[in-house]
């Protein structure tokens, strides 16, 4: 019998290890879908920049995380030996490798709000001060309960803030730093003349389009993996995942009127809606969530562009951080059994904990880029900004003429 348990358990422990490495990899495959949506938005004396910015993000967030980031969110520590690190076929690993591709997902966010006139090695600096410290801070007190926040909640609203796999603790808190640095930044030269907008239009829709599709694919990585177990897998989240994506690419196929940006981003707002109550609600209520997000975008897109002169190049803010913060609240409304959910969800628990997020991003991203445009600066010269920052900073363009 005790052959047999050991052996049930070494089953169970591999297989949960190749579970959630099979996660880790196609988030970690999500980056290119970061890096190819915003290579095919930038003007293309900008696609070389965009392609380095992902890839060396998510370098130094994966050396921010190890070090520091992890051990703030859930206190664990690699420098041990190997032998402690492999025990139960190294799943701790695997568990970090797949939560640090949701922490570098911050950054790859943050990349296309600010895109075209940022300096290259202030936002490398940038990306190792959040991943270190702001959003494990957030993380650890929603994810592994740190500093009491999520007892509160329970004992006081009946359940703690429920983000089953980061409509807040991603997807809002990227949008709402990427927000801060936006603001810092100011818009692009040439973007606003004579109080009016000026289209800069995407450098190539194949390319914005990929990017989209690879993000669509791997997000079912991102949703159904974040249970961490074979145990706890479900289906409903998959199928969840799956009708938020067409309600979010319907509503802004209708809203947006046919425009190919509009349409390919529709569904990565609902699936970034959805995140937070995949593993609650009826597929019905995913539906609805991710055609209110589809919708809000191309609404929040347009009137920060064209009203609130906010130049987002990407729309990163409407997308994760207004769509992040409505998947917080769509998860207390949907996820109810009043609505079909499986219930045990607070709805004021969730307006507490998204609007906490928002609070600690948006003190975050002005504390970090507004500390590092004091000291370095943040933007380029307009000279660089105009020739564009792939021959400024990495003395290549994208394209060949020979």
């Amino acid at each position: 019998m005790e052959n047999l348990q050991s052996a049930v358990d070494t089953l169970v422990h591999s297989s949960n290890t190749l579970f959630i490495l099979i996660g880790a990899v196609m988030v970690l495959a999500m980056h290119a879908g970061f890096a190819f949506l915003e290579v095919g938005t930038v003007r293309q004396k900008n696609q070389v920049n965009a392609l380095s910015k992902i890839l060396s993000d998510f370098a130094v967030s994966t050396l921010a995380y190890f070090f520091i980031g992890y051990w703030i969110s859930y206190g664990v520590t690699f420098l041990q030996p190997a032998a402690v690190l492999s025990a139960d076929h190294g799943y701790g690993l695997v568990k970090f490798f797949f939560l640090l591709t949701f922490a570098a997902a911050i950054p790859a966010i943050i990349s296309g709000g600010i895109a075209e006139r940022a300096r290259f090695v202030p936002q490398l600096c940038a990306t190792a001060l959040i991943v270190a410290f702001i959003y494990p801070f957030f993380e650890g007190m929603i994810w592994n309960g740190n500093y009491g926040l999520q007892a509160r909640l329970a004992a006081r609203f009946g359940a703690p803030f429920h983000d089953f796999a980061g409509s807040v603790v991603v997807h809002a808190m990227g949008g709402w730093l990427a927000l801060a640095a936006v603001l810092l930044l100011g818009p692009r030269n040439g973007r606003y003349r004579d109080g009016r907008l000026v289209a800069f239009a995407p450098s190539s829709i194949p390319f914005l389009a990929l990017g989209s599709w690879i993000l669509i694919v791997g997000w079912f990585g991102f949703n159904v993996m974040s249970a961490q177990t074979l145990q706890g897998v479900s289906g409903l989240v998959a199928v969840n995942s799956l009708m938020a994506m067409v309600g979010g690419t319907v509503a802004a196929l209708i809203v947006g009127r046919n425009d190919p940006g509009f349409l390919h981003n529709g569904p990565l707002a609902g699936l970034v809606a959805v995140c937070a109550g995949s593993d609650l609600m009826h597929p019905v209520g995913a539906l609805v969530t991710g055609a209110i997000a589809g919708a809000l975008f191309v609404w929040c897109f347009t009137a920060a562009q064209v009203k609130w002169r906010i130049d987002d190049v990407l729309g990163v803010w409407p997308l994760h951080g207004l769509c992040g913060v409505w998947g917080g609240i769509a998860c207390g409304i949907f996820g109810s059994t009043a609505l079909g959910g499986l219930g045990g969800v607070s709805l004021i628990s969730q307006l507490i904990g998204t609007a906490l997020g928002v609070v600690v991003a948006l003190a975050g991203g002005f504390a970090v880029y507004g500390s590092i445009k004091a000291l370095h600066g943040l933007r380029l010269s307009q000279e660089q900004e105009y020739y564009g920052a792939d021959l400024s900073l990495h003395k290549i363009g994208a394209v060949s003429q020979d």
